[in-house]
């Protein structure tokens, strides 16, 4: 299982803008497709963005395309997702994942590898 850790969470206010970091153990990185879930309190696990194992296919949750964006850099064992334009509404704790694969899933059971989570809050 690929260790994950992200990195990037805090407070910000409305409109302002975040990028959150995840950093993977694994010498194999390049060969997991990774994504970004969000979770607020009393719901459940919504899916952000994924990004295949090559970079080649990056998938971005409808409702946040044009403010979210996903990219990795295998170089650093990393993948990043930058937040723009934040409303109290993006208030999460917010999951790094990996599946191995190429295929980008936007079901959080298909992935078998979580960080722990990191806050972000969005409140002037």
């Amino acid at each position: 299982q690929v260790q994950l850790v992200e990195s990037g969470g805090g407070l910000v206010q409305p409109g302002g803008s975040l990028r959150l970091s995840c950093a993977a153990s694994e010498r194999t990185f390049n060969t997991y497709t990774m994504a970004w879930f969000r979770q607020a309190p009393g719901k459940g696990r919504e899916f952000l963005a994924a990004i295949s194992w090559n970079g080649g296919i990056t998938v971005v949750a409808d409702s946040l395309r044009g403010r979210f964006t996903m990219s990795r850099d295998d170089a650093k064992n990393m993948v990043s997702l930058q937040m723009n334009s934040l409303t109290p509404e993006d208030t999460a704790v917010y999951y790094c994942a990996a599946r191995r694969g190429s295929n980008t899933k936007r079901n959080h059971d298909e992935y078998s590898s979580w960080g722990q989570g990191t806050q972000v809050t969005v409140s002037s």
